[in-house]
């Protein structure tokens, strides 16, 4: 595909998905240089540690960054550094013609990298990724549902509400175990596909009903759907295992004070199964990469 010099890429920050897609860039030939992965990271040989930004960006192709990129617009994502690692320092470092690769990007800090003339593209909102990282993301609320219930899955009532990738992904593992699957959600179109895959669908719309009945519900609806007229028809027993980003779809201290478990179970893919999830994000770059590159005449 291209000339036959090695293409270097840069690793700054990021957590152990990130670690692994660097281990996985450096398997597929590339030359991996990084910065912000420390505490006794085993990168292998093949990778060179630099010993700053500047170092680690300068000749390389492209920069992979953390999810998120940032969490408070000055600093990287970098849980495993030693030290805080600075967006102005990789903004600085990063010339035309490289790409910077992060995922959450934030409004601002897209502007920000435009106004440098900068092209920092999220790997985050990418189709494909999105779909893998939906079976940790139900791999993992599967284990936090076993953990916390004193029911077996197999014959439970679970409610899932919202029937996107992530809610059709479990839905199938949860039928798998044997549970009863009803699906609350707003499109009518879902209702067709429940009916073709034999789970049970209402309208969100009346949700409290379906709640009351539920063993278990998995919650994928970034919106307050679980506020205390709801919470207090639910069981007591009942366990809501919430998949929405922050800050999720359940009134936590109404929860509480009710008696209803409810888990806020955030970025599943990294905790549960860090290998796959570092496979994710290393396909999806690539991915990216091929349609970034003008073809070759």
């Amino acid at each position: 595909m291209h000339n036959h010099i090695t293409e270097s890429c840069a690793v700054v920050g990021g957590d152990m998905r990130i670690a692994k897609a660097a281990g996985l860039l450096a398997e597929s030939g590339f030359e991996v240089k990084v910065f912000g992965l420390d505490n006794g990271i085993e990168l292998g040989s093949a990778i060179k540690r630099a010993s700053n930004v500047e170092e680690a960006v300068v000749e390389s192709r492209f920069v992979l960054l953390p999810i998120p990129l940032s969490q408070d617009s000055l600093t990287i994502t970098a849980p495993l550094s030693c030290q805080p690692v600075y967006l102005h320092e990789l903004f600085s470092a990063a010339g035309p013609g490289q790409l910077l690769l992060g995922g959450m990007v934030t409004p601002a800090l897209a502007q920000k990298a435009r106004e440098k003339g900068l092209k920092l593209i999220d790997y985050y909102k990418r189709e494909e990724l999105i779909v893998r990282n939906a079976i940790p993301t139900a791999e993992g609320a599967i284990q936090i549902a076993m953990a916390e219930t004193t029911v077996t899955l197999h014959g439970a009532k679970c409610l899932l509400t919202g029937f996107g990738r992530v809610s059709r992904v479990l839905a199938a593992k949860l039928a798998a175990l044997g549970a009863k699957v009803t699906v609350a959600s707003r499109r009518v179109s879902d209702s067709a596909w429940c009916d073709v895959y034999g789970y049970r669908h209402g309208n969100i719309a009346c949700l409290a009903d379906a709640a009351a009945k539920a063993d278990v519900v998995f919650n994928s609806v970034p919106a307050l759907l679980f506020d205390r007229p709801v919470l207090k028809k639910m069981k007591r027993d009942t366990v809501i295992v919430d998949l929405a980003s922050k800050p999720g779809g359940v009134d936590y201290p109404a929860a509480e004070e009710l008696g209803v478990k409810s888990i806020l179970a955030l970025s599943l893919p990294g905790k549960v199964a860090p290998a796959t999830a570092g496979a994710i994000i290393k396909d999806a770059v690539m991915n990216i990469l091929e349609e970034e590159t003008p073809c070759q005449s």
